[in-house]
């Protein structure tokens, strides 16, 4: 499957509207972006496919991989991301930690510590 828009993986993603992990599937379709949201106990989020793991995706790299979970989790999901060669992965605020940003580093993650719901706010596509 070859990708006609950038796309992005929601790590986190929720079924809950009120959760950022929902929002921000919301927020990167109406930004133009393939969304994959990654739950895996959810068979859909917000009417879109969800996907148990990134290594069960459609696709072999992403633009962006957008981070709604608690460092301790996502610290294991590091290689999986690293695997997806994304071009961003961001950690919004809440799923960061000093020692797993210094583990993406060490894996060459290109890191951004940041909220992508501001981001796509004031750059719709990157």
């Amino acid at each position: 499957m070859v990708p006609s828009k950038p796309t992005v993986a929601i790590l986190g993603a929720s079924r809950d509207p009120k959760k950022f992990g929902y929002q921000s599937v919301q927020s990167h379709l109406r930004h133009g972006y393939e969304v994959f949201p990654i739950n895996p106990h959810a068979e859909t989020i917000g009417g879109i496919k969800a996907y148990p793991s990134l290594d069960k995706l459609p696709v072999q790299t992403l633009d962006r991989i957008s981070v709604y979970l608690p460092p301790e989790t996502s610290i294991h999901l590091l290689e999986q991301i690293a695997a997806k060669q994304p071009r961003e992965v961001w950690f919004n605020p809440g799923s960061e930690s000093d020692a797993l940003l210094a583990r993406a580093e060490q894996l060459g993650l290109p890191v951004i510590a940041a909220c992508s719901l501001i981001d796509l706010e004031r750059n719709p596509i990157r």
